[in-house]
């Protein structure tokens, strides 16, 4: 015999629960008023016997806090995986990094039952419409409501969640793809929340492909991976599980490509931070609160992203204003306040909201660091430092093997001797060698390279800058 799913269900209670609410409403005008109270809870108690199940619904958002997307994710990817069978109508939710795959889920308004430990459990994915700002009018919000017998709350609520918690995440792991986000310029439209926006991380650079002293990517790729592991570490020292790394050196060093490889080793998503699009502190923190564990949070440029001191423009001494003064001063204190600061900065990557999910790295970069305040790199924020050097002869090798396919040449000796006497940066190189032509020319391009080197050498490229044409 087929078991009735929810809708059925429902259709038998509603119409005597209906009943029961009509009879209420009518009757209750006749209950004296010191009786109300007693007799309302005993309306409560009859509703309930008449509907044994309780109802609990996953919001996709709650407006601010990534944990509620991401729960609402790991359920609806348990509920393809597990609960799909039985559903008529399915949709596609993404694509796994195998583009062959697909990934379904059950649709909107379809109800699925999943069992465990014996208990019965339905699921529905709903819609409703909610007004967000007279300007901005309905957007509609996703769900998902679970019901169960009231006799399992327990059982539903303190081990099936965590159930599904855990063989969601594990499903989602499985399919999902890195993503790149970037943060949206804000509106002054209060009704408009700052949000992340993402499209596919699909940046080829690899640490196999990465121009580097082979030392340095040694050290680095041991650091990552001790990260990575290091959960149970982090746990019994007390301390948030985030990293900071300070990308420092001219630019053109492939500090972009370092961080791309660290992305694409730890298969985290990247979340590039433009602060000249933050307008306020409180909006930073936002965006921080709405990031996720396994990601990469990268701030590039930060001595030229941020103003962290501003001066007054208008005398604070002053003893009397006339009102067009005062309302100036007003001004420029509701523009000094809109903006990022240093303290706002050092919150969110070091303070209480720093630990608002864990497993991320913390990624500045900057061609300047001199010009950086020492609060902000500090030992303790930026845990390792990480100089971009100019290209050496193992940097150079890995630009050969990319571009002109080569392991050894005859040439590279000489190449090795100018290199310890130049400077010149991987971009630059990697110009040199770069095939401009259909037909590959090693001797061509290796000989351009030494070219380019003997006129840093003899001081002919200004600054020992290449200059290409």
């Amino acid at each position: 015999m087929r078991t009735p799913n929810m809708s059925e269900r429902w259709a038998g209670m509603a119409s005597a629960v209906a009943s029961f609410m009509f009879l209420w409403a009518m009757g209750k005008q006749f209950i004296p008023i010191d009786m109300q109270g007693e007799v309302t809870s005993l309306a409560n108690k009859v509703i309930s016997f008449i509907d044994p199940y309780d109802h609990i619904t996953i919001p996709q958002s709650d407006g601010d806090s990534m944990e509620y997307y991401m729960l609402y994710i790991y359920a609806e990817a348990y509920l393809g995986y597990c609960c799909s069978n039985q559903a008529h109508n399915l949709k596609l939710v993404e694509f796994g990094e195998d583009t062959n795959r697909f990934s379904v889920t059950v649709d909107t308004n379809e109800d699925v039952m999943d069992e465990y430990l014996g208990i019965k459990i339905w699921w529905v994915p709903l819609e409703q419409s909610q007004l967000v700002g007279l300007l901005r009018g309905e957007v509609r919000r996703k769900y998902l409501r679970v019901s169960f017998h009231k006799m399992h709350r327990q059982i539903v609520v303190e081990s099936y969640f965590r159930h599904v918690l855990e063989e969601g995440r594990t499903i989602r792991a499985k399919n999902r793809k890195q993503m790149l986000f970037t943060n949206e310029p804000s509106s002054s439209s209060s009704s408009k929340r700052v949000t992340w926006k993402h499209m596919a991380f699909q940046h080829p650079s690899t640490f196999d492909t990465l121009a580097m002293d082979y030392d340095k990517k040694n050290e680095i790729i041991n650091d990552l991976v001790a990260f990575r592991e290091g959960t149970d570490y982090y746990s019994r020292i007390g301390k948030v599980w985030k990293r900071g790394y300070l990308l420092y050196g001219p630019p053109g060093t492939g500090k972009s490509s370092l961080i791309a490889a660290i992305a694409n080793f730890l298969k985290y998503d990247v979340y590039d931070l433009e602060l000249t699009a933050v307008k306020s502190n409180v909006e930073l923190r936002n965006l921080f609160i709405q990031t996720t564990g396994k990601s990469i949070i990268v701030i590039e440029d930060i001595d030229c992203s941020l103003e962290f001191t501003r001066k007054r423009k208008f005398n604070k001494a002053a003893k009397s204003k006339t009102d067009v003064e005062a309302k100036i001063e007003s001004l420029l204190e509701e523009e000094e306040a809109s903006k990022v600061t240093l303290s706002g900065i050092l919150n969110v990557i070091d303070g209480l909201w720093s630990s608002c999910s864990g497993e991320k790295i913390i990624i500045f970069t900057t061609n300047h660091m001199e010009k950086l305040d020492a609060a902000l790199i500090r030992k303790g924020r930026m845990d390792k430092f990480i100089e971009m050097s100019y290209c050496g002869f193992d940097a150079f090798k890995v630009l050969a093997k990319n571009y002109l396919d080569i392991t050894d040449h005859h040439l590279f000796g000489e190449i090795h001797e100018l290199l310890q006497e130049t400077r010149i940066t991987t971009a630059d190189m990697a110009e040199n060698l770069m095939v401009k032509s259909v037909e590959v020319d090693v001797e061509a391009c290796l000989r351009k390279l030494i070219k380019t080197l003997n006129a840093i050498k003899t001081g002919n490229e200004a600054d020992n800058w290449v200059r290409l044409v």
